[in-house]
């Protein structure tokens, strides 16, 4: 295993002194390469009697000296980041802290409440483990927390889940046990999984609210305790038996005081007591392993010198912070803090990797190697054995046929080792797996091939079927539609057979007028009979249903939805309330812009309001008069116009959510319109199937034909009556005599006008030729007689 010798690591950090302390005299030197100095000055004035020969200079070596001004981050990179990362690469690792009471320990490694960036070196250092350990993807890691108190040497679980927030009488006693090896073991403390940082940051809070903390002269909230929080990690690479086992002691040791400066007495003299005799018996031990010739170290003298025997001179990256309160008041014991200091510089550790095969893995291998052996052993010796193979070899091998036929890899091999037992069995175990295979295969493929066969002729049947209906639903949509186009013709010719009627009574003189313009007029005459009969015909060519429907449509229902909308009597609703829909759109949009105005112009004067109030208190600290302590018209201006815009606003505001309800409003009432058109059409369509299959009776129509398309709905009468509207009404600017009834035939866009309906009717004779030229003769009729009308008047 990979070895580190070093010697421990020495840190001191100053503290700022408090308000009523007068600072001290020191002097910090950072020029050096390796080492920092500090030296601390003590006047002859402090010391006592007349005759003063002691020293004023001392001077003192660290690693890197933290003045006053040092953050907490900056503390933590230099001292606890690169104990961290050995302890994640597999090495033991420990922080302690050691100092007079008040001098910054518990604030150095737990930190301070009050604000995030007074983290200590805990928080932080668990902050840095969880992120490398959820970088690194390599190895898996677990990662476990102990707490313990050591109070009056005696040693306390904070952590322990059954006691949460309690007494410290009640936590359970740690006691130190010690195996031959003279390794110390802890029982009674608990060991708490963390898997990332919040759980062990809550860990930490728990043992944090149980420690003893007491109010003393030197300090408002003293730690009366030793506490050594403790991460546990192991990592494992996936697939090696070796285990990488690291701890990580972090130490808040309890401050030393002299009792007859302090004055204590009581509870707290017998903790101060406790507490300088454990602080004793550490630098005894300190001092011990600083001399080189010394046999026997006094870690058992107390509790806390044994449970950091191995930070101490032992297999363990240790550093030291010491913490120091630089006032005159206190210089004798910051001296003796920077001694101890310098001591603890002198120990050697030896830090080892801490790496260990898995047991359970190393038992598998055994059991592995011993089998091989006793294969080859048999091999050697040429002994078959006779007896036959047990309930468990048999479940084994069977296991291993298993595995090795599932296996796809081409290289794979069934291994069962020299026995002859075995290998007789693996061949009469796969024979007949292959017999059960090729007869199992058989089976499956005669019934795969009926199954086939049942299935294809099912889905024959049922596509048959499906093309039946879809067959018998188009035709009765063609027959619906081809009754629709007969009435539709048979409006037009009624409507031809009228206006032949309204000529029934003119004279033969008006005939032979008639008769002279007929190659003028007919060719019109023509083309409106034309016209009319395309137009019928065109009706049931519309495009498809733009609009989404509950169902899918087939050509022939969409057109017929198409006409029957057109022609609904709520037809001219929907549009009426899409137009008014949309300028109360309009209208909304625009009071929204304008609210937007006037919120902007209201911040805009109160932006100089406030404007104007800091000019004016610039000018009253400038040049102070009583002129600027009256009323400012300025701001009396700014003030009225804007209660003006807020009353303007608040009018707009109150119009805009009349608009919203109106709008929503017309919403509602556009789509009950709709609502009510699909059903009306849905009615209508239903009527029409079963009339028609009334009217066909040999004709079966599928179970699915009339409810093929929901939600198009309207009464029939509506299409009875105004399938034809478009070439019969009246233009707004025509006279409802019948007047100036003109048919273009350059501009086919305009709709044919018909004259005022007769009660008598002429035959037509059925040929298109004289059909047209009677048309012609009728129309040529009313243009004389209108000429006349003219002449008289």
């Amino acid at each position: 295993a990979a070895m580190v010798k070093e010697t421990i690591r020495v840190y001191a950090r100053v503290k700022p002194p408090g308000r009523r302390q007068q600072a001290g005299i020191y002097s910090v030197d950072d020029d050096e390469k390796s080492l920092s100095s500090l030296e601390i000055i003590v006047p002859h004035d402090l010391a006592d009697g007349f005759v003063n020969n002691k020293r004023e200079s001392y001077k003192f070596k660290f690693q890197k000296i933290f003045d006053q001004e040092a953050k907490q981050d900056v503390v933590f990179d230099s001292i606890a980041k690169p104990v961290a990362e050995c302890v994640l690469a597999g090495y033991n690792g420990t922080i302690f802290a050691y100092g007079q009471t008040g001098s910054g320990k518990t604030f150095t490694i737990t930190g301070g409440a009050e604000r995030y960036s007074d983290r200590g070196i805990i928080p932080r250092t668990l902050s840095y483990i969880f992120d490398q350990l959820r970088k690194d993807s390599s190895k898996v890691y677990t990662t476990h927390v102990s707490y313990l108190e050591i109070y009056n040497e005696c040693g306390y679980d904070l952590l322990d889940p059954r006691h949460e927030a309690s007494r410290l009488e009640d936590l359970p006693k740690v006691t130190i046990m010690e195996d031959p090896d003279q390794n110390i073991h802890l029982k009674n403390l608990s060991l708490q999984q963390a898997t990332n940082e919040e759980e062990a940051l809550n860990l930490l809070f728990l043992g944090d609210t149980n420690r003893m903390i007491a109010e003393t002269p030197m300090n408002q909230a003293s730690t009366r305790s030793h506490c050594i929080f403790t991460i546990h990690i192991s990592s494992k690479e996936p697939g090696s038996a070796t285990i990488r086992r690291s701890k990580l002691h972090l130490v808040d040791l309890a401050g030393s005081e002299r009792v007859a400066k302090t004055g204590v007495g009581g509870h707290l003299l017998t903790e101060a007591k406790y507490i300088n005799l454990s602080l004793h018996y550490l630098e005894q031990v300190i001092i011990a392993l600083a001399e080189k010739n010394r046999s026997h170290i006094p870690y058992r003298n107390s509790m806390m010198t044994s449970v950091l025997r191995d930070s101490l001179g032992g297999n363990c990256m240790t550093t030291m912070i010491a913490t120091l309160s630089l006032d005159k008041r206190n210089i004798d014991e910051s001296l003796s803090t920077c001694r101890f200091a310098q001591r603890v510089a002198l120990i050697k550790n030896e830090a080892v990797l801490n790496e260990e095969m898995d047991p359970k893995l190393m038992i598998v291998q055994l059991k592995k190697e011993i089998q091989e052996l006793k294969d080859e052993l048999v091999l050697v010796t040429g002994k078959e054995r006779t007896s036959e193979l047990s309930q468990d070899e048999l479940l084994q091998l069977d296991e291993l046929i298993e595995t090795f036929l599932e296996d796809n890899d081409p290289d794979s091999t069934l291994d069962v080792g020299s026995d002859m037992r075995k290998i007789k069995y693996c061949f009469v175990h796969v024979k007949q797996l292959m017999n059960h295979s090729k007869i199992s295969h058989k089976k499956l493929l005669s019934q795969h091939i009926s199954e086939e066969k049942d299935t294809n002729k099912e889905a024959g049947e049922e596509e048959l079927k499906k093309l039946k209906e879809l067959l018998q639903q188009r035709d009765n949509e063609i027959n619906i539609l081809v009754n629709m186009l007969k009435k539709e013709k048979k409006k037009a010719q009624d409507a031809l057979f009228q206006l032949n009627a309204a000529s029934a009574g003119s004279t033969v003189l008006e005939q032979s007028h008639s008769i002279n313009l007929e190659e003028s007029q007919s060719p019109s005459s023509c083309f409106s009979l034309k016209e009319a009969k395309d137009f019928s015909s065109s009706v049931h060519r519309l495009p498809f249903l733009s609009r989404q429907t509950g169902g899918k449509m087939s050509l022939g229902c969409q057109e017929a939805f198409e006409v029957f909308k057109r022609d609904h009597a709520d037809s001219i609703t929907i549009e009426d309330n899409k137009q008014l829909l949309n300028q109360r759109f309009t209208e909304a949009k625009c009071l929204g812009e304008k609210l937007n105005e006037v919120r902007n112009k209201i911040n805009h004067l109160k932006g100089e309001i406030n404007q104007r109030h800091i000019q004016r208190a610039a000018l009253a600290i400038s040049s102070p008069s009583e002129e600027l302590y009256t009323l400012d018209p300025v701001e009396e201006k700014l003030r009225t116009e804007i209660e003006e815009e807020k009353k303007r606003y608040k009018t707009m505001f109150n119009r805009l959510k009349g608009l919203k309800v109106e709008i929503e409003h017309l919403q509602l009432l556009m789509e009950k319109v709709k609502v009510k058109l699909q059903k009306d059409f849905e009615v209508w369509w239903s009527e029409e199937s079963i009339n028609l299959q009334q009217e066909n009776p040999e004709m079966v129509s599928s179970p699915n034909t009339t409810t093929v398309y929901p939600r198009f709905i309207k009464s029939s009468q509506h299409l009875s009556t105004s399938s034809f509207s478009e070439t019969t009404r009246v233009s707004p600017n025509e006279d409802p005599a019948g007047k100036n009834n003109s048919i273009t035939s350059n501009n086919p866009t305009l709709k044919t006008r018909t004259p005022p309906i007769s009660s008598t009717s002429i035959p037509l004779t059925g040929d298109s030729q004289a059909d047209a030229d009677i048309l012609a003769f009728i129309k040529a009729r009313q243009n004389i007689l209108q000429k006349k009308g003219k002449s008289c008047q």
